[in-house]
C-alpha cells in the first residue's frame, strides 16, 4: 500500500513562559549557524531564558513562537514601539526572526510573518522594521520578496504593503503547487494510456474457432 505523508500545519502563537527553553534552544541554533554568532545571542541557554524573559516584560515586547507538532521549529522577537521624537508614527520592530534548519521551505517564515502583520496592524504600528540575523541571506531574500526595503542598515515595510504581499506570496504558493500536482497527473495519465501492456490471445482465439467451425463441418459433410 502507498504511504502517503502529510506534511504538519504550521502554529504559530504567542510564547509563554514555558516556551523559553525551546525558544532559547533555537537562538543557540542561529548563533551556530550564523558566522557572527556571538553578535547574535549567548551560547548559554540558561542565560537566554533569563534574556527572553525580560523581553516579554519590557511594554510592547513579544515573542512569537512556530510550532509543528507542538515541537518550536521557529520564532520571532518583536517590540511595538511608540512614536517618538525621530518618528511620530507608532512601529514594529522585529530584532531577531529564525527557522530552524530541518523546517525550512514549509510556510514557517510566512506563518511567522504573517502573525506579526497581524500584530503590526493590531498596535496601529505603520511600519514594520527589521534587522536580519548577520550572514543570513536567505532571510534577507525572504524579507525583500515581502517588500522590506533597506533603511539605515535595517529593512523596512510599510504594514499595509506586508499584508498584501504576504497574501501574494501565499496565492502564489497554493498555485504553483496545485500546477505541480497537474502536471504530474497529466504525466501519469499520458504514461497509463500509452502502456497498452500484453494482450491476451486466447478469447480471441476461442471466438474464432467457434465461428469457423460450421464452415469446417460443411466442408467435411461435402
Amino acid at each position: 500500500m502507498r504511504r502517503f505523508h502529510v506534511r504538519a500545519a504550521v502554529v504559530v502563537r504567542p510564547a509563554v513562559g514555558d516556551d523559553l527553553p525551546g525558544v532559547a534552544v533555537l537562538c543557540a541554533e542561529a548563533r551556530r549557524e550564523s558566522a557572527a554568532g556571538p553578535q547574535v545571542c549567548l551560547s548559554d541557554e540558561s542565560k537566554l531564558v533569563r534574556q527572553l524573559s525580560v523581553l516579554l516584560a519590557v511594554p510592547g515586547g513579544s515573542i512569537l513562537v512556530a510550532f509543528q507538532d507542538d515541537v518550536p521549529v521557529g520564532f520571532l522577537l518583536a517590540r511595538a514601539l511608540e512614536p517618538h521624537i525621530f518618528n511620530d508614527e507608532p512601529s514594529l520592530y522585529i530584532e531577531a526572526l529564525y527557522v530552524s534548519q530541518d523546517a525550512r521551505r514549509r510556510g514557517v517564515g510566512h506563518a511567522l510573518l504573517t502573525a506579526t502583520a497581524e500584530l503590526a496592524a493590531q498596535t496601529g504600528a505603520v511600519d514594520v522594521f527589521s534587522v536580519p540575523i548577520p550572514g543570513s541571506r536567505g532571510v534577507q531574500r525572504f524579507l525583500a520578496r515581502l517588500g522590506f526595503a533597506p533603511a539605515a542598515g535595517h529593512r523596512v515595510v510599510s504594514t499595509s504593503v506586508l499584508q498584501r504581499r504576504l497574501a501574494a506570496d501565499s496565492g502564489t504558493s497554493r498555485r504553483g503547487t496545485r500546477g505541480l500536482e497537474d502536471l504530474i497527473a497529466r504525466r501519469r495519465k499520458a504514461r497509463t494510456e500509452g502502456q497498452t501492456g500484453p494482450v491476451d490471445l486466447r478469447a480471441f482465439q476461442e471466438d474464432l474457432r467457434e465461428s469457423t467451425a460450421p464452415l469446417v463441418s460443411e466442408s467435411a459433410a461435402r
